[in-house]
C-alpha cells in the first residue's frame, strides 16, 4: 500500500485520501501494512486515517477535502514529501482597452508587479485550490508596464461600468463560476472577506499545465477613467515544493 507506512508522520488531517483507502483492495492492503506495524508505529498510523478535533483552517480545510480530485503525480509528491502546501495568490493586472479584459493571455510571462504565471497556465507540479477571487480597478499615469505597476488599487464600486459588467472564469474550457456572474459580488458589505474579495461558496481546485481563462467583460467602456487597470487575484492554497 503506497504511503501507508507513512502516514504517522503527515501532516494531513485527511491523509487517507491521498492514498486512495476507499476502494475494497487498497484497504485490504491497508490492513496488511497495519499488520506489518508495531503497536506503537501502528496506533499513531490510525490516528491519522481518523479526523481530529482540531481541524486545518481557511482555503486549506479546503483542499485537504478536494484531496481525492487531485492529479496522481501530485497525490503521490504530496506522500513522499516532495510537495507540500502554501498560500497562494495568482495574480495579473491588465489595463482596460475594450469591452473585454482577459486578465491571463497565452503570451504573458512572469513579469513581477505585473504577473506571477505564463501562458495562462500554472507551473508544473503547481494544483491551487481557488477559495476566493480578486477584482480591483486604479488608474495608472500611463499603459506603459513601469506604471501598471505602480498602480494604487481601490474597490471597483466607484466605477458603473465595470461594477454592471460580468467575470467569467474557465479552466480547460469549462465553466469555474456561472456564465452571467456579476461583477457585484466584488463590492461592498462582504464580510467573507478584504476589499475587492468574493469568497467561492464553490472552490475549484486548478492542476497544473491547464488553460485559465478569467474575463471582465463590460456592456459600455463609457464613463470609464482613462488609463483604468483592472487586479485580479485567485487566492487559496497551492502545491509548492
Amino acid at each position: 500500500m503506497r504511503g501507508a507506512g507513512n502516514l504517522s508522520e503527515t501532516e494531513y488531517i485527511n491523509a487517507a485520501d491521498l492514498i486512495g483507502i476507499d476502494d475494497q483492495q487498497a484497504n485490504e492492503a491497508l490492513l496488511g501494512e497495519l499488520g506489518k506495524m508495531n503497536p506503537v508505529k501502528r496506533q499513531e498510523t490510525i490516528k491519522k486515517l481518523i479526523p481530529t478535533k482540531i481541524p486545518s483552517q481557511g482555503s486549506r480545510a479546503e483542499f485537504e477535502k478536494h484531496f481525492i480530485e487531485l492529479p496522481q503525480h501530485a497525490k503521490e509528491n504530496l506522500q513522499q514529501g516532495k510537495l507540500r502546501l502554501a498560500d497562494m495568490l495568482i495574480y495579473a493586472i491588465k489595463p482596460i482597452t475594450g469591452h473585454v479584459t482577459k486578465m491571463f493571455k497565452e503570451q504573458d510571462i512572469v513579469r513581477l508587479s505585473i504577473t506571477n504565471i505564463s501562458k495562462s497556465r500554472l507551473p508544473k507540479n503547481m494544483t491551487l485550490l481557488v477559495s476566493g477571487i480578486y477584482l480591483l480597478q486604479g488608474q495608472a499615469e500611463s499603459l506603459e508596464e513601469e506604471a501598471l505597476m505602480q498602480t494604487k488599487f481601490s474597490s471597483i464600486e466607484s466605477i458603473g461600468a465595470i461594477v454592471n459588467g460580468e467575470i467569467s472564469f474557465k479552466v480547460n474550457k469549462k465553466d469555474l463560476l456561472a456564465p452571467g456572474q456579476s461583477n457585484r459580488s466584488f463590492i461592498g458589505g462582504n464580510s467573507k472577506g478584504p476589499i475587492g474579495y468574493h469568497k467561492l461558496d464553490n472552490p475549484r481546485l486548478i492542476p497544473d499545465d491547464t488553460e485559465i481563462e478569467l474575463n471582465i467583460e463590460l456592456g459600455t467602456i463609457k464613463g470609464i477613467p482613462p488609463n483604468t487597470v483592472l487586479f485580479a487575484g485567485l487566492h487559496g492554497t497551492a502545491t509548492i515544493p
